[in-house]
This record gives C-alpha cells, sequence and structure tokens, in this order.
C-alpha cells in the first residue's frame, strides 16, 4: 500500500508543481523499481519536466531517466505511410515493444532490474547496442515520451502524468525550437498542422491519456501550470 500526498488542484507555482510532484513520487514505494510516465503532445514540456522531476528527486531516490527518442524506428518504417501521415506518425514512429522488453518489463515486477536506454539511434538510422544497466532497489524511472498512454504501455506505469498544451501553444513553440533542426518555419508549420497535431488528436480519440493518466497538467504556462487532475 502507497500513502498518498494531499489533493492538489488549480494554478500553482511552478516550483509548487515540481514539490507536489515530488511528494507524490517519493510516497509510492512498490517493490519493483517506480516507473514514472510523463506523456504528453509535442512542445508541451514532457522533457523539461521529467528533468526537474530528476533533479529534484535527487538525494532521496536513484533516478533513471529514459526518453522515447531512443525507440524511434528505422526510418523506411516510420514513413511507410508519408511523411506526413498522422497515422503513421502515431502507429509507426517508435518501437513500444522494445520500450517493454529494454525498459519496463525488467524493472516492474518480476523483472530483474536489468535494462537498456535506448536501442535505435534516428540519426543514423540505425541501431544501437547501448550497455544493459542494472536499477537500483528503490529507483524511480522517469521516462518521458508521446504516446505513452497507449493500451500497449498504459498497465506498466506506475505513476502517469500528461502534460497538455493547447495546439497553439504547441506550434508557437515548436516555431521557437525546431525552425532550425526542421529546415524552417514553413516546414514546421507543414510537419505540426498536418502530421503531428492530427497525430495526437488521434491518439487522445483512440487512447483517451487524460482518463488514463493519474495527473493531469495544463502547461501553456510553465510558470504558472494548472493542475486538472490529481489522484484522490
Amino acid at each position: 500500500m502507497h500513502r498518498e500526498v494531499g489533493a492538489v488542484e488549480g494554478r500553482l507555482s511552478r516550483a509548487g508543481l515540481v514539490g507536489a510532484l515530488v511528494e507524490l513520487i517519493a510516497s509510492r514505494r512498490p517493490e519493483h523499481v517506480l516507473r514514472v510516465a510523463v506523456d504528453g503532445p509535442d512542445a508541451a514540456g514532457k522533457t523539461t519536466l521529467a528533468d526537474e522531476l530528476a533533479r529534484n528527486l535527487a538525494g532521496r531516490r536513484a533516478v533513471i531517466r529514459v526518453g522515447i527518442d531512443g525507440f524511434h524506428r528505422p526510418r523506411s518504417v516510420r514513413l511507410r505511410r508519408g511523411n506526413l501521415s498522422p497515422a503513421g506518425f502515431y502507429h509507426d514512429s517508435f518501437d513500444y515493444d522494445a520500450v517493454r522488453r529494454a525498459v519496463l518489463d525488467p524493472l516492474g515486477p518480476g523483472g530483474d532490474r536489468r535494462y537498456r536506454t535506448a536501442v535505435f539511434d534516428y540519426r543514423i538510422d540505425a541501431a544501437v547496442e547501448e550497455p544493459v544497466r542494472v536499477a537500483p532497489e528503490g529507483a524511480v524511472l522517469l521516462f518521458d515520451g508521446v504516446f505513452m498512454l497507449r493500451p500497449k504501455l498504459r498497465e506498466c506505469w506506475d505513476v502517469s502524468i500528461f502534460v497538455d498544451v493547447s495546439a497553439e501553444e504547441a506550434l508557437r513553440r515548436a516555431l521557437v525550437r525546431d525552425v532550425e533542426a526542421l529546415g524552417g518555419s514553413d516546414v514546421v508549420h507543414e510537419r505540426y498542422e498536418r502530421r503531428y497535431l492530427p497525430g495526437q488528436l488521434l491518439y487522445r480519440v483512440m487512447a483517451e491519456p487524460e482518463l488514463a493518466a493519474d495527473v493531469v497538467i495544463d502547461n501553456d504556462d510553465p510558470a504558472e501550470p494548472r493542475v486538472v487532475k490529481w489522484p484522490v
């Protein structure tokens, strides 16, 4: 049995949100590694939040940080429906079976705590041989990425956080963050409006991540995020 922290709701300071999440996570102590999902749309602030949680948990629990970018599928699979396909984005982008084999199952109940943080490097479009590591007892896994609450993975999470952001804010951030990486503002507009945002809508319809998540955060204003849902 875990000891639940008090209910949290409404707008908080950034420090207040991070502190509340740290206490929620620290209160959970299963016999296996505590597996925490930080899910949400592109440019919602998932990685930023997971990194903040990792820093603030340091000294209290051993932390394992993993991200979905280490589990891409080969380009030929990712883009087999076309490079602007929303269905391709949702169904083909990442190898969720590998996520389970390499990370979630070995860190879960009955696992041997031997895990890998990545299996594929999308930049060179090739598999990688990351070393096998052994998680210490009492560790916390913070795993950020898109589509983490899809049915294939949902049962694996001990705590799940959905960081939400409006489509307009996601595109605004992408036009700051992704212009160089994607090759210009026109490409960012096209990629988000035709692939990423519709792909996220497909995810919401098919998987209803907000209903599945333990915590839902409106992160349109990162300085004063709003807690929409908290465990009762």
